[in-house]
């Protein structure tokens, strides 16, 4: 009989994952510190608050669809139906796109409200904490892009899914950044 007393056997984290889960926390943190920022500098005189445009509801529908889409695409993936992975992929990109389009023509609300960068108030927080989450939202698109070329761009040799679970988890992550940021505008903005 055979007892390994205090050996264990470890479960590494793939690289690609951990590099993307530091990439989480960072982004956490930087927004973590701008929503404090709003906060204390809402309670000084002279705030002017804003109001939301609708459109970013719609792009909140658009957003959450697809994270839907992109789990639905790492599930075929890794079930290898390459035919549905390809469209689902597709979908979650355009959706993506979508999104950033939604948030352009709501920020052009904003600013034709006259909630520009001069003065004191949410809308100097709103562009630059909004601006950087569509950026975030810009890299996971790329990602997506590359990853519906890949699907693409001839017969997958190697079935590792690491490269579309990180691409979905960085998209949930993205998804899930914006609903924290529209209720946090919505409720405190």
């Amino acid at each position: 009989m055979d007892i390994a007393v205090g050996t264990q056997q470890q479960k590494k984290i793939h690289p690609h994952k951990f590099t993307m889960w530091v990439a989480i926390g960072s982004i956490l943190m930087m927004f973590a510190g701008l929503t404090s920022a709003f906060i204390v500098k809402s309670n000084q005189a002279g705030w002017q608050e804003v109001v939301m445009p609708k459109i970013f509801w719609i792009s909140t529908t658009a957003i959450l669809l697809s994270s839907v889409t992109v789990q639905m695409a790492l599930r075929s993936f890794k079930q290898r139906e390459m035919n549905h992975y390809r469209l689902l992929i597709g979908i979650t990109l355009l959706l993506g796109v979508v999104f950033e389009l939604l948030q352009w023509t709501g920020f052009q609300q904003v600013w034709a409200g006259r909630i520009t960068f001069k003065g004191s108030g949410a809308g100097q927080f709103l562009y630059v904490i909004f601006g950087l989450h569509a950026v975030d939202v810009i890299g996971g698109i790329i990602n997506l892009l590359v990853m519906f070329i890949k699907a693409f761009a001839g017969k997958i040799r190697l079935y590792s899914s690491v490269p579309v679970e990180v691409a979905a988890t960085y998209w949930h992550f993205v998804d899930i950044l914006w609903v924290y940021l529209f209720i946090f505008f919505m409720l405190i903005g």
